[in-house]
């Protein structure tokens, strides 16, 4: 699933380099439980949501069951766990390494306690602190790929561990805050269509999409392959919190001619009027943020809606959503260095945001294809022609996963610096909406 990592910094070993990354991700998981009690960490809003704590020891377990014990006896490194039973709580779904406590079931994990997975934690950090410096170079290649894949998977939790925690301080009437009020930046980049070329093109993964010095892709990238599109053109932004007001105040939650079956079942089913985390009073918009609640900015990227809502919403406004073919075409066509122009994790902000047009920027065809919001595609998650996972448990992380789901690309205001390129596939069910999804329209020419 990794590359072996193009490393860049100088007078360090490849273990003492990889240790430098690994020790980075996990303080950046720590530093996220900082001042959440630990009734705030044990929250869990609905099955597919886990609570902080678990998503923590989750992803010290991956380190331990993938890399410790495989290589427990080797280099003169001796690992002994430090509760068995770990293996069977912090187990998320690899069926290859044993049985898991049940996934709905995890808020109701009280113990071990958060002191005692602060202590797990701890007691994998020293462990691989031991253990990496140790491996001789022409015995690094293997581990590099487990320790880097496991560092992406700790990036996807950090996401998730931001996105679960707002959907469950979402049903606390008080609003609990967990970072600073996201206040508006500006006005939305002017909106306008850029053409793009279609004809035989190349999606997934190439050598050069890398955009971290660890060189990682997932499995589910590759390979690279040639496809055909007509010429489309492609939105030059996502749509906006405004352009959704025209579309709901248009009556278009309650236009069913707008609506795939299956969406006008789950809207009518669920009664859904308005995105997710959206309240009116007194005939005003307001919507919940990590940091507060406060008045919807007409500027900012519309998020937290379904592919059900995007998909309305494109027909609605005489478009479509674009294919994840015709999406990854035309993020190829962007400057080097574009990945890392949105708002990020790193932002603190965990909001979207608009980006507002300066004389530097006006001219761009394409802005915020990255960053801010996911953006729904047209394309079921499927594998690549020629897919193959991985063998052993390792094979599970992706590949078991590819039907009934919907690609989304880009990443958003949740996605760590640097975790996503222009070749990953994120992937989610069609109503979900607790994630920070958007969209960006298309159509045909």
């Amino acid at each position: 699933m990794a590359s072996n990592p193009a490393f860049i910094s100088t007078g360090q070993s490849g273990g003492e380099q990889l240790l430098d990354a690994f020790q980075q991700v996990r303080q950046t998981s720590s530093k996220m439980a900082e001042g959440l009690s630990p009734e705030d960490q044990n929250l869990q809003s609905m099955p597919g949501a886990s609570p902080m704590k678990w998503h923590r020891a989750h992803t010290t377990w991956f380190f331990e069951t993938f890399v410790l014990k495989p290589y427990a006896d080797r280099w003169g490194f001796h690992y002994q766990p430090i509760n068995e039973q770990f293996a069977y709580l912090f187990n998320s779904y690899y069926n290859g390494v044993g049985a898991q406590f049940p996934r709905a079931h995890r808020s109701l994990m009280s113990r071990p306690d958060c002191q005692e997975v602060d202590a797990y934690r701890q007691h994998i950090d020293e462990s691989m602190a031991d253990l990496l410096p140790r491996v001789p170079e022409t015995d690094l290649g293997p581990l590099i790929d487990l320790v880097v894949l496991g560092l992406n998977h700790e990036q996807q939790h950090q996401e998730l561990m931001v996105t679960d925690l707002k959907h469950a301080f979402g049903f606390n009437p008080i609003a609990p805050a967990w970072t600073k009020r996201p206040d508006p930046v500006g006005p939305a980049a002017k909106q306008t269509w850029t053409r793009i070329q279609g004809g035989l093109v190349e999606i997934g993964h190439r050598e050069q999409d890398h955009t971290d010095p660890l060189g990682f892709h997932f499995d589910n990238e590759t390979p690279s392959h040639t496809v055909y599109l007509e010429d489309f053109a492609l939105a030059r932004r996502p749509v906006t919190c405004g352009e959704y007001l025209q579309f709901m105040a248009d009556g278009g939650y309650d236009n069913v001619n707008l609506w795939l079956s299956d969406g006008w079942a789950w809207r009518r089913d669920n009664d859904i009027q308005a995105p997710l985390y959206w309240r009116n009073e007194d005939d005003e918009w307001f919507l919940q943020t990590l940091g507060c609640w406060r008045e919807v900015d007409p500027e900012e990227p519309i998020c937290h809606i379904s592919f059900y809502e995007a998909h309305a919403f494109a027909l609605w406004a005489g478009a479509r959503l674009p294919t994840e073919a015709e999406w990854e075409t035309a993020a190829r066509t962007l400057p080097t260095g574009a990945e890392s122009t949105g708002h990020f994790a790193d932002s603190n902000r965990y909001h979207p945001a608009s980006r507002p047009d300066d004389e530097t920027k006006a001219t761009e065809p394409l802005v915020q294809m990255f960053g801010d919001v996911w953006e729904w595609t047209a394309s079921s998650y499927a594998p690549y022609r020629g897919f193959k996972a991985v063998e052993g448990a390792i094979g599970e992380y992706n590949g078991k996963f590819m039907a009934n789901q919907m690609v989304l690309r880009g990443g958003s205001c949740a996605t760590p610096a640097g975790h996503v390129r222009v070749s990953y596939r994120n992937f989610f069910y069609p109503p979900d909406r607790w994630q920070f999804s958007g969209l960006r329209l298309a159509k045909d020419l």
